[in-house]
């Protein structure tokens, strides 16, 4: 039976490569899902909807659009990784952190140590921290092969 990990937040670096290869090593049977990590393809995905005169409807049916496969891969999912980088703020990845909590879904937090004190509350919430994406595999192997 597969287990299924949706991999939110920070789409600036290659972490989700880093797990899914990792698990991939360990002969995992893991299925990963994500969010659109294009940029311009994500703010762009309600643009087929009609044209908006401001940037705020512009984001807004985009965002709705793109809730679409975020809630219900989330929803699907056995475990969420949500990955907070260094260099943006990811006030999507908190929010699907807080949806994760709403729904008793569990996840863990991937981040540094120099933004655990602005995280401390998803951090609360969350079934661990990693630091490592090799720290991801090891709880990946363990719940899905202790």
């Amino acid at each position: 039976m597969s287990f299924y990990v949706y991999l939110s937040g920070e789409i600036h670096t290659d972490w989700r490569d880093e797990i899914q290869r990792g698990a991939e090593a360990a002969g995992l049977d893991v299925v990963f899902t994500s969010a659109v990590t294009d940029h311009d393809a994500s703010d762009a995905a309600g643009d087929h909807l009609g044209e908006e005169a401001s940037q705020f409807w512009r984001d807004h049916k985009s965002s709705k659009v793109n809730a679409i496969r975020t809630k219900t891969l989330i929803e699907q999912s056995d475990l969420v990784v949500v990955r907070f980088g260094d260099k943006y703020k990811q006030w999507n990845a908190a929010f699907d952190a807080g949806y994760c909590a709403a729904l008793g879904k569990p996840y863990v937090t991937l981040h540094g140590e120099e933004i655990v004190h602005p995280l401390k509350e998803v951090d609360a919430a969350a079934m661990a921290w990693c630091t490592t994406t090799d720290q991801v595999v090891e709880i990946l192997r363990y719940v899905t092969q202790a």
